[in-house]
């Protein structure tokens, strides 16, 4: 799946928006993030997978744990080329070059 649909579906999920949030502060064990919800540990599981597919968080291993944090340089950079695309100062600025280039 393209990078920014996948970044964009995996932030539908208000479960996988709480993860992100939970990582906002620093780096967290997965034993850690099923504790912060009442699901079971295979659907976190999942979700974490999501999030590491789509480039959101990023997984290293410490022992027998798996520690989870953010990518933030990729949520930033998608978030912000979608929302510099949309935002109506960019698409006057965007009209006036290509006005002007004629």
């Amino acid at each position: 799946m393209e990078t920014k649909a996948a970044i964009f579906k995996a932030l539908a999920d208000p479960t996988r928006r709480q993860i992100l949030q939970d990582l906002k502060d620093g780096e967290l064990s997965a034993g850690a993030i099923v504790e912060l919800f009442d699901i079971s540990g295979p659907s976190i599981s999942r979700h974490l997978s999501i999030l590491k597919s789509s480039s959101l968080v990023k997984e290293r291993r410490v022992g027998n744990k798996k520690m989870y944090s953010l990518e933030a340089e990729s949520i930033a950079n998608t978030l912000g080329s979608f929302l510099s695309s949309i935002c109506p100062t960019q698409v006057m600025q965007r009209k006036k070059r290509k006005k002007n280039d004629k």
